[in-house]
């Protein structure tokens, strides 16, 4: 693609960034077939070539028109356009970029504004999400009394919440958690592995399960958990909607909270257990490349970042322990599109489902997104709910009688279907699997 920036602009590192990115797509399109929102729209502005155009005309003139920033919104952030790409087009950080220039100098409607800065104040704080949580469950449970329906973005916001909202789990507090098992194959008698988990923030409000699950399954695999003081959100939702400097001021928080961390001894690996969370920690070195105090920190936490799945993988599935009781249901995987796509090779899941026992079933078109993208369903409930049905149709044609999934996100969207099958994440069931009890939802 040919591109024209000033030498002024070029003076800029992000537009020299852009410029590089640029110039690698050839429009050949291999990425309209791979990107769902092209499918269901059949816009080529809601193509990922489409949007490389908007953008470039963007960064080269300055400014983008609000019209045209909508296509940008639409954006699943799903990266299959990448994943389909023989350029090997940067379009993550490229979209990324976008977003940043989009909410600093393109001015949204007042209803926007306030859901937007509504969504990145209070679903990054667990505790202000918590009581918000208990708030809405309540709300919903009046309305449901009087047979009245909350409109707009409140009533979306409302169906996403669960029935009962689960108590604070203590493993979400910093503590460390030694390994329950031997080391295995290792020499000496210490742990396997001293690995540390980021509880995150929306996860540990609505389904604490996963992290205890998590840390059940790591001890049992021999490692030492390091729950660390200081750690929060990951600044993923805030960082997708463009939002930069709340992005950044979170990533911060998580490095000192590394850094802590290591005075009392190294760590092998910083697990995550949600897969859109993994694809921005794991970006951590390229978020703060530019800040000379905290880039090398940010790059070695970043190195660090593993997905549960590839953790598991790594040190091997718990060995004798007392198995799922009962009979173990079949499953559909949903292949969360953080971790197929955004975080390259790191999509254990299925693989480990099937070494613990589990019957999966096949799903046609298992990398197409279910329209969850982090605050995407409530940003663009239309398409989301498509997205949303789409999967629902596939999944069922599976026969399964459950959904797994290594993503929270995924989770709580297919789960506010009105015909959604029972959802699990894999810690869940790989928990269950060897030794830990059934999951709740099951």
């Amino acid at each position: 693609m040919q591109v024209s920036f000033s030498a002024e602009q070029k003076s800029d590192p992000a537009i020299r960034m852009a410029e590089s990115i640029l110039r690698a797509c050839v429009h050949c399109g291999f990425c309209l077939p791979a990107c769902p929102t092209y499918q269901v729209a059949g816009d080529e502005r809601d193509s990922p070539r489409g949007r490389i155009w908007l953008i470039k005309d963007m960064l080269e003139s300055g400014r983008m028109a609000p019209g045209e920033s909508r296509h940008i919104d639409r954006c699943l952030s799903c990266l299959a356009c990448q994943t389909a790409c023989p350029s090997g087009v940067d379009y993550q950080h490229l979209v990324d970029l976008a977003r940043v220039r989009i909410e600093r100098d393109v001015p949204r409607p007042l209803a926007d504004r306030v859901l937007r800065g509504g969504l990145d104040a209070v679903l990054t704080r667990p505790g202000l999400f918590r009581l918000a949580a208990l708030a809405g469950i309540a709300l919903r449970r009046a309305a449901g009394l009087f047979r009245l329906r909350w409109p707009g973005a409140v009533g979306r916001t409302l169906g996403l919440l669960p029935g009962v909202l689960p108590p604070p789990s203590p493993v979400d507090r910093p503590a460390s958690y030694f390994a329950t098992k031997p080391a295995g194959g290792f020499a000496g008698n210490g742990p396997r592995r001293r690995v540390m988990l980021l509880p995150g923030c929306v996860q540990t409000v609505l389904a604490p399960s996963i992290n205890e699950a998590t840390v059940r399954l790591l001890r049992r695999a021999g490692c030492e958990v390091v729950v660390p003081t200081g750690s929060g959100c990951c600044g993923a939702l805030s960082h997708h909607m463009g939002r930069e400097a709340r992005a950044l001021h979170l990533a911060a928080a998580n490095l000192r909270a590394f850094a802590a961390a290591l005075e009392n001894g190294p760590v092998d690996a910083i697990v995550t257990n949600a897969g859109g969370c993994g694809v921005v920690l794991k970006d951590y070195g390229h978020m703060l490349a530019g800040d000379p105090e905290r880039a090398a920190l940010a790059q070695s936490f970043a190195e660090r970042v593993r997905d549960i799945g590839e953790v598991l993988v790594q040190v091997g599935l718990p060995q004798g322990a007392v198995g799922a009781s009962g009979t173990k249901p079949v499953l559909a995987y949903q292949a969360a599109c953080s971790l197929s796509n955004g975080q390259k090779g790191a999509d254990h899941h299925a693989a480990l489902l099937t070494a613990a026992g589990f019957a999966l079933r096949p799903v046609a078109g298992p990398d197409f997104c279910c329209g969850s993208a982090g605050t995407y369903n409530l940003t663009q409930p239309h398409m989301a709910a498509d997205l949303r049905a789409r999967k629902w149709v596939v999944l069922r044609r599976s026969g399964a009688v459950a959904v797994a999934s290594g993503n929270i996100g995924c989770m709580t969207h297919l789960a506010a279907a009105s015909d959604a099958l029972p959802l699990v994440h894999t810690v869940e069931l790989l928990d269950w699997a060897t030794g830990g009890p059934r999951p709740a939802t099951l």
